[in-house]
């Protein structure tokens, strides 16, 4: 997908979904308010400061990254007949269809209806819940390619200015 002029892309969300509590799954909602530079009110990420429990005990002044969570559902389909993962199951806020989220260069912005916009900050990184909560996710969500002693390593850099690299 070419992403490279606003309004080329078109996507769609398929639910919402929220938790006040440090769940895994999120609960799907007919809606969600989004604060902005706060994230999702009512939900237990709200906020300009770290929420996720490692992250807050590791340094709580952080910036908040995580405010929104997407997952585009595509992902969900691809892992149905082995998984039978829903909408929110995995912790996100916005199920979207048709964006290819895991393409989008850093500090893109998306447009949601007529008012929401979301700036990209990063990936999240799946954690050990995701195969407490089915045994075998986090190999299946994860793209991973072999690598062999030997392989020869290439390097493409993006196009100035470079923007050093940030845990999200």
């Amino acid at each position: 997908m070419n992403y490279e002029k606003i309004g080329s892309a078109s996507g769609i969300v398929i639910a919402v979904s929220k938790s006040d509590k440090h769940t895994f799954s999120k609960e799907n909602c007919s809606n969600i308010k989004l604060l902005k530079g706060l994230g999702v009110e009512g939900d237990a990420h709200l906020g300009k400061t770290v929420k996720h429990r490692s992250r807050v005990a590791n340094n709580p002044n952080q910036p908040n990254l995580r405010q929104v969570h997407l997952i585009h559902s595509e992902l969900l389909d691809e892992l149905k007949d082995r998984f039978n993962v829903t909408a929110g199951q995995m912790g996100e806020n916005i199920t979207t269809q048709g964006v290819d989220l895991l393409k989008l260069p850093r500090d893109t912005f998306l447009y949601i209806g007529d008012k929401a916009v979301i700036k990209v900050t990063g990936l999240r990184n799946p954690c050990a819940q995701i195969d407490h909560f089915k045994s075998g996710l986090m190999n299946a969500v994860l793209d991973r390619d072999e690598v062999h002693p030997g392989d020869l390593i290439r390097i493409q850099l993006p196009p100035l200015p470079h923007i050093p690299l940030e845990r999200v």
